[in-house]
């Protein structure tokens, strides 16, 4: 791994993860579990059958959320990156998502409080458009990425369109925390709505980064796989 990268495929890791809890959920989307001793992270990539430079790619991205170099896009595998945001997306939609939602119930009381209704009708809106983001990435974005590897008619489709339509889908979770944090009634017990409050700034951060990392890894890849292509089709 190159130099200025934090993590490299020689390091354990059981240190990445103890240095930054954060990389569990880079971990789970790509498919690795843990019990991994003192291996490095190319062992476990290896034994795990994960593509070892892309999960290096990310995990050093999330890290800084520094770009990754053009030079250190040919140690990236399209098809390991499509899976990982796939898994994310799995994650957001039946796992974080949900499970907010349900701590939000908890905590809130929608039967006796106009505001509490609101919040919960307002969350329910913003999640039915991250799954029409998301799915859209799902059902066009990723189908044109496969049918451009198996080499197939993408029907004119190309990643600038993905690009320029893109937009960031935690800004509505701001709206959502001020909304809580300024007018919900104070109880008498506030820990349960402390604890979804902190899940929801959680989740908004780990949007942010989702986001990023599909502007910043994924588009500028696809771009540079588009341009290889276009040059083969014409030699």
């Amino acid at each position: 791994m190159d130099k200025h990268f934090k993590y490299a495929s020689t390091d354990k890791m059981s240190d990445l993860i103890c240095g930054n809890y954060n990389l569990l959920l880079v971990m789970s989307r790509f498919g690795l579990s843990l019990g991994f001793g003192d291996q490095t992270v190319e062992q476990v990539c290896d034994q795990q059958g994960v593509h070892t430079g892309t999960f290096l790619a990310v995990v050093n991205f999330m890290e800084d959320e520094c770009c990754i170099r053009e030079d250190y896009q040919e140690k990236i595998s399209v098809e390991a990156l499509i899976d990982y945001l796939r898994q994310a997306h799995s994650y957001f939609l039946d796992f974080n998502l949900p499970a907010i939602r349900r701590k939000l119930i908890d905590a809130i009381d929608c039967s006796k409080d106009d505001i509490a209704f609101l919040i919960l009708k307002f969350y329910d809106e913003y999640v039915n458009e991250v799954r029409a983001h998301m799915e859209y990435e799902n059902q066009v974005v990723f189908q044109y990425v496969d049918a451009l590897l198996k080499g197939r008619d993408t029907q004119g489709y190309n990643i600038r369109i993905f690009a320029a339509r893109h937009n960031q889908i935690e800004t509505k979770l701001t709206e959502l925390k001020n909304i809580i944090v300024k007018y919900y009634p104070a109880k008498t017990n506030n820990n349960l709505l402390n604890s979804v409050l902190f899940d929801i700034y959680s989740c908004e951060k780990d949007l942010s980064s989702h986001c990023r990392v599909e502007d910043y890894i994924f588009v500028p890849l696809m771009l540079e796989f588009e341009k290889k292509t276009e040059e083969n089709a014409r030699e």
